[in-house]
């Protein structure tokens, strides 16, 4: 099974919930205060329905006071509760809106490995749906909890005030509703939890199937991804229905207590009526207050099982954001070389695909690295850029070891680009800063004048403002690498990583990306993972590899003359 993101255990949800409502306590106050009103409101008719009842029991005609009376609590219960909900609102929504955005950003510097390991798809069943239902909660159930718990409090109070053993009377539907609590309890918790995984499992399946669809479908593998999706989403059908089966026997025993309590209440009732201890009218009450107490225990109830779903997705939202947070950049201050010593590495344990290796990229040094597909080359690459821990050895950048700089001090100074360039939906303008929101408008032209994308800007309806990406202008492949080059003109590394950077270039379009790439990495250390032995043939220095090693290294002219394997790549590639 695939490894998800963590979940927060009961406490750290607690505190994290906690910590982003604690700055908002005045709203929290007067909506308390608003619902308490609510509550007062709510006695008030029942109470004067037994005194109409009472009044026309004793042959009296003027009722009134009792209506108007029932008449201003209403609207002063309409009143109060539109102005909890109001100030639930402005202490709720901004602290779900907070935590969102902690997800989000946790979510968008998760490292890369992490997000190999659990995948995509828990992340965006995290920020999509876990983050929708707890909104959703705290805008819709909230409200309805603190209303229900409110109103049982007020209602066992009013029939305490009628008489006390009316009261107890209804008390005695407590311990059948604590013996339904007391079962469902321990049960539903972890089967919403249990739920809430099985759904981001199922969003992986699906993800990993469309992502690779091309694929898919040139294996012939489509009904093996089609099971697969179909065993995630019959795990998480099977377990919804088995929530389902634990409510509806929960709301059973809740109807059973209801029964027991309004028969006690009547019951009480009409043995103090005959001993002539309670009026008609208190009985009549009693009997509402009690009767009034099934909407708001079937509401808490009902609101209390979202509340158990909406904390599974809680606790999976507080355990992403609570994820340790990336290292502050802490850029090495003086230009150096970029050192691998002795790193390897293996995705799955005992199973190495990069043997124990040395290299050193000086300033302003172009090596290309060359081989066989699965030698072990992107490894490398993703390593030398601080997107892949080792598994053994380290990485240094101007004598500072990548754990000592950290993810983003490093990937300040080293940028990498690899074969799949990604266009974000929006202007060509924000999708050339988003590495440099600062950059001005002449830094931004003259970085696509680098990558020879000046002529085609001028070209485009609206230059730097024109959409691209979804929902606007599609962009070839070439156009997208370029763009991506451009990006990395604009952060200005010392060193840049291109791995098969201008693979998915067609040959129309691969002297561009190769004249672009040469522009960018002028002046700059270059790690050119290089698929084409052309750029190889202009590198300082060129590095063979083979089955995880380094078999070769030398200039391309020392390596062509030397009869191994780089020359054999040679002379395949120039057809001699």
């Amino acid at each position: 099974m695939t490894p998800l993101f963590p979940t927060a255990d009961l406490r750290t949800t607690t505190r994290a919930s906690l910590r982003l409502v604690a700055t908002r306590r005045w709203p929290l106050l007067g909506a308390a205060l608003s619902f308490l009103c609510v509550g007062a409101c709510a006695l008030v008719p029942p109470w004067m329905l037994g005194r109409i009842v009472d009044i026309v029991t004793e042959g009296g005609s003027s009722i009134t006071r009792p209506i108007v009376a029932i008449v201003l609590a209403a609207v002063g219960s309409a009143l109060f509760t539109a102005l909890s909900v109001a100030l639930l609102a402005r202490a709720a929504e901004p602290a779900v809106a907070e935590l969102r955005e902690e997800v989000l950003d946790r979510a968008l510097h998760v490292e890369a490995s992490a997000l190999e390991a659990s995948g995509t798809g828990d992340l965006l069943a995290r920020v999509g749906d876990d983050a929708r239902l707890v909104a959703d909660s705290v805008r819709d159930f909230v409200p309805s909890l603190i209303n229900s718990v409110v109103l049982i409090c007020f209602t066992l109070g009013g029939l305490a005030a009628l008489d006390w053993r009316l009261a107890l009377a209804g008390l005695l539907a407590a311990p059948f509703y604590a013996r339904g609590l007391w079962w469902y309890l321990p049960r539903s918790g972890p089967r919403y939890r249990e739920e809430r995984i099985a759904q981001g499992q199922r969003a992986q399946a699906m993800v990993g199937a469309l992502n690779g669809a091309e694929t898919v479908r040139a294996l012939g593998l489509q009904e093996q991804q089609l099971e697969r999706v179909d065993q995630r989403s019959g795990r998480a059908r099977d377990i919804t229905l088995g929530v389902f089966v634990l409510l509806t026997k929960f709301f059973a025993a809740a109807n059973r207590a209801e029964v027991v309590g309004l028969c006690a209440v009547l019951g009480t009732g009409f043995w103090l009526v005959h001993e002539g201890q309670v009026t008609v009218g208190a009985v009549t009450a009693a009997a509402l207050y009690f009767h009034r107490l099934f909407d708001p225990v079937s509401a808490l109830l009902f609101v209390f099982d979202k509340l158990q779903s909406a904390g599974a997705s809680l606790a999976r939202l507080v355990g992403l954001a609570e994820t340790a947070p990336a290292a502050p950049a802490v850029p090495p201050e003086q230009h150096g070389a970029l050192e691998l010593r002795g790193i390897s590495h293996a995705y799955v344990a005992g199973r190495p695909v990069l043997q124990p290796t040395d290299l050193r990229v000086a300033p302003g040094e172009r090596v290309a690295v060359v081989g066989a597909t699965g030698a072990g080359k992107s490894t490398l690459g993703r390593i030398a850029a601080g997107l892949l821990p080792p598994t053994t050895g380290q990485a240094f950048l101007a004598g500072h070891s990548y754990e000592d700089l950290g993810r983003r001090g490093v990937r300040s100074r080293v940028v990498m680009v690899s074969q799949e360039g990604h266009v974000f939906a929006g202007t060509v303008l924000e999708n050339l800063t988003l590495g440099r929101p600062d950059a001005s408008l002449p830094e931004v032209e003259a970085a696509l004048e680098t990558v020879g994308l000046k002529a085609w800007l001028d070209t485009l309806p609206d230059r730097l403002d024109t959409v691209v990406g979804d929902g606007g202008m599609t962009l070839t492949p070439a156009r997208a690498q370029q763009l991506a080059l451009a990006r990395v003109e604009l952060l200005a590394p010392w060193f840049v990583v291109l791995d098969e950077a201008t693979a998915e270039a067609g040959s129309a379009g691969a002297r561009d990306l190769d004249a672009a790439a040469t522009a960018v990495t002028q002046g700059r250390g270059a790690l050119v993972i290089a698929h084409r032995l052309s750029q190889s043939a202009q590198a300082d220095r060129v590095v063979v590899m083979a089955d995880g090693a380094v078999v070769e290294t030398g200039t391309h002219e020392e390596l062509a003359a030397a009869g191994g394997r780089y020359a054999e790549f040679w002379a395949a590639w120039t057809g001699a």
